[in-house]
């Protein structure tokens, strides 16, 4: 946040220690030169000379789909959403329409 002062806060969405536990994700070598480490490792309890990472793409891709829709859901405008969604089916339309002229030409 302080580096590119945008957000007002940031909220871990995945994935959690909480997450990892509960869908028991299996934990992969972590990278030797990533400077988290150190910090990551003391604060949990692992082996500084071991690390070890997860991955959230380990998780159903059903499950990874809704929460992260869980996570946004209180974020998405109902109403600008259903106005972009129309726009994007009226201009589907007319390339569709467009694009049977070029066939017919």
């Amino acid at each position: 946040m302080q580096r590119t002062d945008c957000w007002e806060r940031v909220e871990r969405v995945l994935l959690t220690d909480g997450q990892v536990r509960e869908y028991q994700l299996p934990p992969a070598e972590g990278k030797r030169d990533d400077q988290r480490w150190p910090g990551f490792a003391r604060r949990y309890g692992f082996d500084l000379d071991r690390p070890v990472q997860w991955e959230v793409e380990a998780l159903e891709p059903a499950e990874l789909k809704r929460l992260v829709m869980e996570a946004v859901d209180g974020y998405i405008d109902r109403e600008i959403l259903a106005e972009v969604m129309a726009e994007e089916e009226q201009q589907r339309a007319q390339l569709a329409a467009l694009l049977g002229r070029q066939q017919d030409g």
